[in-house]
């Protein structure tokens, strides 16, 4: 039995136990893509290739491979519904496929997961700015010294040389933070008050 020149032009591909047949003009449409590349002399090497079935064998996603390979045949890349964009992403990626590709019709739905993401991302709470006035958040010789709770002589520093920078942003600057934005009048800011007026007398 011979073969016919159209049968000698057809290529098999098994992609994830399922067959599909195309010729190989077809995949030669996009060049530089790993379908394509099953049309070089070398293919049956440098792919799985039995040769017993006749066939390239890729261990791939099959349903999505059907788009795949239906954007060779027809110019147009289209998003299968039942399937998310990550993994067609993924599936794009593998066959060295530009996302770009894809036709404006689907192309909110493959776009539909990086959508969400950014959206998520949007919704996080900013850290709050650094104040550039306060020597002990600031950097430097003189904020990391502090930070280390060490003094510019080399000793260590005492509790209240340590905390009075906060304790004193505490009651000016109602911003500073969370426990600065308690009430003027409650317990707590009235005995951090007394405390602190008590110590300065000291």
């Amino acid at each position: 039995m011979t073969c016919s020149a159209s049968d000698s032009e057809k290529i098999v591909i098994n992609c994830g136990g399922i067959r599909h047949e195309t010729y190989r003009s077809t995949l030669k449409t996009l060049p530089g893509t790993r379908l394509s590349w099953l049309t070089e002399p070398d293919a049956f090497s440098n792919f799985d290739y039995d040769p017993k079935s006749d066939e390239f064998f890729f261990d791939r996603h099959p349903a999505t491979f059907a788009f795949i390979l239906n954007y060779y045949r027809t110019g147009k890349l289209h998003c299968p519904n039942d399937v998310c964009g990550p993994l067609f992403e993924e599936e794009l990626a593998f066959w060295g496929i530009d996302e770009t590709d894809v036709e404006a019709c689907c192309w909110m739905n493959y776009r539909q997961h990086r959508d969400a993401e950014e959206a998520l991302d949007s919704f996080e709470t900013p850290e709050p700015d650094v104040p550039e006035d306060d020597p002990a958040l600031t950097g430097g010789v003189d904020g990391d010294l502090k930070r280390l709770c060490m003094q510019e002589d080399g000793r260590k520093a005492t509790w209240w040389e340590v905390w009075q920078p906060r304790m004193w942003a505490l009651f000016e600057d109602p911003y500073s933070s969370k426990y600065a934005r308690i009430r003027p009048g409650g317990p707590a800011v009235s005995l951090f008050y007394i405390f602190e007026k008590t110590l300065m007398v000291i």
